[in-house]
């Protein structure tokens, strides 16, 4: 039987409007994380920049100590929801099942609307990274109906704890 492992996690808010103290859907993250036994490795919030997201999240894809990403927010079809144009180039292989989970998920929530989810996952250089929505509840449909198992390093019949580099 295989003993959980406790993952370095970075949590990213992607917005232009949140602070710290608005900051819900982070909230949800750090602290589903946290209660699954995973660590904080930090917690930033981004404005929806293409480069300054690109350059936040490389360069945490090229800190060894992290293992996981969770970014929040600017998955959607507005000017300036960038997540996807901004990170996709940055994924090695990507996790094309995450994102038809995600909507599949959502749709028993929010009906049709799901549709202008653009969630998606991947994996690079030994990291893994969730992009979700930006509310609350779609971090929370994320984190509980597919993330928290995935990084459960004893969920069966797989997981995605094998292939993440040591912490």
């Amino acid at each position: 039987m295989s003993s959980f492992i406790s993952l370095n996690i970075a949590v990213v808010t992607v917005s232009d409007t949140r602070t710290p103290d608005t900051d819900k859907s982070g909230v949800v993250l750090v602290d589903s994380l946290l209660s699954a036994g995973h660590k904080l490795y930090g917690k930033t919030i981004i404005k929806d920049d293409i480069y300054q997201l690109r350059a936040e999240v490389s360069a945490l894809i090229a800190d060894p100590a992290v293992q996981a990403i969770l970014l929040t927010g600017g998955t959607g079809f507005t000017a300036r929801d960038n997540t996807v144009t901004a990170i996709s180039p940055l994924l090695d292989a990507p996790i094309e099942g995450f994102g038809e989970l995600f909507r599949q998920l959502s749709y028993q929530e929010i009906g049709s609307s799901t549709i202008q989810s653009r969630a998606f996952a991947g994996l690079a250089n030994g990291a893994i990274v969730f992009c979700v929505p930006g509310s609350p509840g779609a971090c929370a449909t994320a984190w509980n109906k597919i993330i928290r198992e995935q990084l459960d390093s004893t969920h069966k019949p797989c997981n995605f704890t094998d292939k993440l580099r040591q912490g």
